[in-house]
């Protein structure tokens, strides 16, 4: 995943500069960041669980649907830096064109600010960054889980 950007820039001889990827829309952020998260929950499902592609799927929506990432992200906020924070920012205020109709408007907004975050990290290149909140989630859902 994170070699892919790399390799991708080399190989188009085109770089995406850190001042580039600040200035991106962050709707844009979100789009990319949206398929960061989704390869992460897939993979931790199949390494987790020995089940068929259809279990893997309804376990998968259980992560990534909007009020399920909205939560995380209100549960990892005292983790993030004010950078984070202002990307987060950015991206919950962003007007999408289309709100899904299964989706809250509010939970919408801020899955888009949880996605937006992932993809700022990933097209800044901050992998070990980008890894600390993906097991900071891991941390508190297994927290959560315990405690529940």
């Amino acid at each position: 995943m994170i070699e892919l950007l790399d390799y991708l820039q080399g190989k188009l001889g085109k770089k995406i500069d850190e001042a580039h990827v600040r200035m991106m829309h962050p709707l844009v952020l979100a789009y990319i960041g949206d398929t960061i998260y989704d390869l992460f929950v897939r993979t931790y499902l199949i390494i987790l669980y020995n089940v068929p592609v259809h279990q893997l799927h309804v376990k998968a929506i259980d992560f990534v649907k909007a009020k399920a990432q909205a939560n995380t992200l209100q549960r990892i906020e005292e983790f993030l830096t004010q950078e984070e924070l202002d990307v987060v920012r950015r991206g919950r205020n962003a007007k999408p064109g289309s709100i899904p109709k299964n989706a809250d408007i509010m939970e919408y907004r801020w899955a888009t600010g949880f996605e937006s975050l992932f993809g700022y990290l990933y097209l800044l290149g901050k992998n070990q960054r980008l890894f600390e909140i993906l097991g900071h989630i891991l941390d508190t859902a297994r927290e959560e889980k315990d405690n529940g």
